[in-house]
This record gives C-alpha cells, structure tokens and sequence, in this order.
C-alpha cells in the first residue's frame, strides 16, 4: 500500500515515469539514445526554470536526473568501435556534466539553457541520422 500511496502524491511524476518506461520498454539501442538526450533536454531546461523561479528541491532533482543520464550516456559508448567519435562524445558528457554540477549551487540558468540547447542540436543529428 506504500507504493501506491507515493505514487499517488504526485500524479504528474507518476505518469511521467510511466511513460517512460513505456517508451523504453519499446526501444531499440538508437532508439533509446534518442530517448535519453531527450530526457536529459527536458532534464536540463526544468532546472533552468527551477533556478529562475527559486524552486531548489525541483532543480536538485533535475540536475540529478540529467547527472545520471549523461553517466548513461557515456557509459554506452563504443570506444573500440566509436573511434574518435566516441572520445569527443566522452569529453562532451564529462565537460556538460561539471558544467552542470557547478551551476546547481548558483542561481544563473543559462549554463543549463546552453547546455540544452547544446545537446539538443546533437539530439537533432541522431534523429535525422536514424531517419536517414
């Protein structure tokens, strides 16, 4: 009863985090990289508007999810098949990473709005790569 009980004192968390596990559920191993630089833009623009409307525990929770998502992301490269690609990548996600980390003690959203608009460009690229 614990469980239900939590799940129903946010409904919107509880949705969100039915969808997706939903839509991970279904997803290939591009797909679901399209999936999580998905979650990490979304991640990363709620803690930008978590930082300009003073809510800590929102953008904490944020920061933390897009944290954990760029570790994913990195952990799934390629190196021996990814060559140069897979290094600049690893670099990539390793600097965005601290960049993040050092903007959630302070209160300037645009290193999570950069950040975004960063990874959204590449999350771009993989659509248009995968479509292609």
């Amino acid at each position: 009863m614990a469980y239900a009980t939590a799940l129903m004192r946010n409904p919107d968390a509880t949705y969100r985090q039915i969808h997706a596990v939903g839509r991970t559920a279904e997803a290939d191993g591009p797909a679901l990289v399209q999936l999580l630089y998905e979650e990490l833009v979304a991640a990363l623009r709620a803690a930008a508007w978590a930082t300009e409307n003073n809510q800590f525990s929102r953008k904490s929770e944020r920061v933390t999810r897009a944290t954990a998502i760029l570790f994913a992301l990195e952990a799934g490269l390629d190196h021996e098949r990814g060559g140069e690609v897979s290094g600049t990548l690893a670099r990539l996600y390793a600097g965005i990473r601290r960049t993040i980390v050092d903007a959630s003690i302070g209160g300037d959203a645009s290193p999570f709005r950069s950040a975004a608009t960063s990874l959204s460009e590449i999350a771009q690229a993989w659509r248009t790569a995968r479509a292609g």
